[in-house]
């Protein structure tokens, strides 16, 4: 079984889920109002919402007869967690890589102009 960060970003690899989300940041929605935007079936919209659900990244309450999903924050977290280990690495990564290049042209002569 994958870990929970391979299932999240497993969830995010796909633009309509990553624009399903987008719409849920900016509030609960129903399974309607999350299909509106896209040229797909309900079923497909369905699917795309069981893979966030099963990722931790959405869940889905009971409002009558309606069942607006909300997002759920705490995968993206692990997420970005995850990638500012590897931004810091390469950050560090890139002054040292600076500072070597700035080492480098200290080091040069410099150029002597042509006289005319």
């Amino acid at each position: 079984m994958p870990d929970r960060l391979s299932v999240t970003l497993s969830a995010l690899a796909d633009p309509t889920r990553r624009a399903i989300l987008a719409r849920l940041a900016t509030g609960a929605a129903t399974v309607n109002q999350l299909a509106e935007p896209f040229d797909i079936s309900l079923p497909a919209i369905s699917r795309h919402l069981k893979v966030l659900q099963k990722a931790g990244l959405i869940s889905q309450g009971r409002e009558a007869q309606w069942r607006p999903c909300r997002i759920t924050p705490a995968p993206l977290a692990e997420v970005a967690d995850f990638v500012e280990e590897y931004r810091e690495l390469w950050e560090r990564r890139l002054d040292r890589l600076e500072d070597y290049l700035s080492s480098l042209q200290g080091k040069k002569k410099p150029r002597r102009t042509r006289r005319r």
